[in-house]
């Protein structure tokens, strides 16, 4: 590959992180054509952008980033499959899904995601736990309808007390005036 061809890699690269929050390398090279094909229609589903690149470009693409990427770079060996993606949790349930129980690849070679580095297939299920963007918003608005929820049962059930009060009780006999 000629100089002017790398350096252009490099740049695409460096424009393709900076679109994504969360970056897993992985290693699929234990994967026959037909499983990595399903792998990639998985991903394309949760979408998770997936890309096989070169260490050596992807790691001068990573130092040419305003994010601070040298934790992953020991990972850059062998063959590497880049997972590219905003939720940072996606990727890692992926994988989790697509292994099933016994299986070892795809592998997590590391990951960068909410601004800290795991390295290692042992943090797959702490990159699993995570919670979404979205998931935690919908945690937030569920704790803040909580005690409205609470207030209106609790007026919703003294109306129906006091309505069944209401029916319950004799009406009192009017009194000749004499």
């Amino acid at each position: 590959m000629k100089k002017e061809d790398k350096s252009l890699m490099i740049e695409k690269i460096k424009d393709t992180l900076a679109q994504y929050s969360a970056v897993y390398l992985t290693d699929t090279t234990a994967l026959n054509a037909e499983r990595t094909t399903d792998l990639r229609r998985a991903a394309f589903k949760a979408e998770v952008k997936m890309m096989v690149v070169k260490n050596t470009l992807l790691k001068k693409a990573m130092e040419q980033s305003d994010i601070d990427y040298s934790g992953l770079y020991p990972a850059l060996a062998g063959s590497t499959t880049l997972m590219l993606t905003n939720t940072a949790n996606a990727p890692a349930k992926l994988l989790k899904e697509f292994r099933g129980r016994k299986e070892t690849y795809p592998a997590l070679k590391a990951a960068y995601a909410e601004e800290t580095t795991f390295v290692g297939d042992e943090h797959l299920n702490t990159l699993a736990a995570f919670k979404s963007k979205n998931e935690l918003i919908a945690d937030v608005i569920a704790l803040l309808q909580a005690p409205a929820q609470r207030v209106i049962g609790a007026l919703q059930n003294k109306d129906g007390e006091q309505a069944e009060a209401e029916t319950e009780a004799p009406a009192p006999e009017a009194t000749p005036e004499a």
